[in-house]
């Protein structure tokens, strides 16, 4: 029960491989999958738990090598909470930067297709920020998949 069948280094291996390509991926994956779940994507967030759980503990379910990889995983997460709030090239690099998707009344649809946005999500934030889309001066995806809604200066 206690005692890990595996090395304590191994575990921590296992935990920084795992936690880097799981980074990776997510951000490859697009920035609407972090900043707006869905039920699939909710269900894709579970499934992929599931399906990294034995490559995270290397088939050891001893509650120590549990807490090892749940510290591992703990600590990189403050690591690379702190090295994007302090270097501005790690917080681009994870986080990405807003992307204009509308311009001057005018929405993007190639932009929005590329970035896999329904135009019924701008069409929702529009609604949100009170604003006709002849008043809308810009619309960007922003980094964390909200669209954010700029209008134009009333007359």
């Amino acid at each position: 029960m206690w005692q890990p069948t595996l090395p304590w280094w191994e575990l921590v291996a296992r935990g920084v491989i795992v936690y880097a390509l799981l980074l990776l991926l997510i951000r490859l994956s697009g920035r609407r999958t972090v900043g707006q779940f869905t039920p699939f994507d909710l269900l894709v967030v579970m499934l992929l738990s599931e399906s990294v759980s034995n490559a995270l503990n290397g088939g050891d379910e001893s509650i120590t090598a549990g807490l090892i990889s749940a510290a591992t995983l703990i600590s990189l997460n403050l690591l690379v909470a702190a090295a994007s709030a302090r270097i501005a090239k790690v917080q681009t690099m994870l986080q990405g930067e807003p992307v204009l998707i509308g311009k001057d009344g005018r929405i993007f649809p190639q932009t929005l297709k590329k970035l896999h946005v329904p135009e019924a999500d701008v069409q929702q934030a529009l609604r949100e920020a009170d604003c006709d889309i002849d008043r809308m001066h810009c619309a960007f995806l922003e980094a964390d998949g909200r669209i954010s809604i700029l209008k134009k200066p009333a007359d």
